[in-house]
């Protein structure tokens, strides 16, 4: 899996952020407020993201309304699992990639380990 394009990921974060299901229409009007675009081009990536597996679309009347398949975290979870599937040494790299991390960040995946050892001893 490639990580978004910048349109890709633009779109994907206002999908993400929206209420509810959202046009290709009402998506060409929160865009325009940044950047000139086409209808054309904002409904050809909507369309892309959506035969990737990213969005879903349900048609009303003679437009369709886009949500997003899965959560913004299942698709960093993605990329970070691959991009631990691509080193040699997946040990070296957590440990930069931790060593990386702001304390914040570091408490977050304290927090997280905590909890899902704690899930895991539930589950035996």
């Amino acid at each position: 899996m490639r990580s978004f394009g910048e349109l890709e990921s633009v779109i994907m974060d206002r999908v993400w952020s929206a209420a509810g299901p959202i046009s290709v229409r009402e998506m060409l009007e929160q865009l325009r407020e940044e950047r000139p675009l086409a209808y054309t081009t904002v409904m050809t990536v909507m369309d892309n993201l959506h035969r990737k597996g990213w969005l879903r679309r349900s048609q009303q009347g003679r437009a369709y309304l886009y949500e997003p398949v899965a959560a913004r975290e299942a698709y960093s979870a993605r990329l970070m699992s691959e991009a631990f599937a691509e080193t040699d040494d997946p040990a070296a790299t957590l440990v930069r990639f931790v060593g990386s991390m702001s304390p914040q960040e570091t408490a977050a995946l304290r927090q997280a380990l905590d909890d899902e050892q704690g899930r895991g001893r539930t589950r035996r």
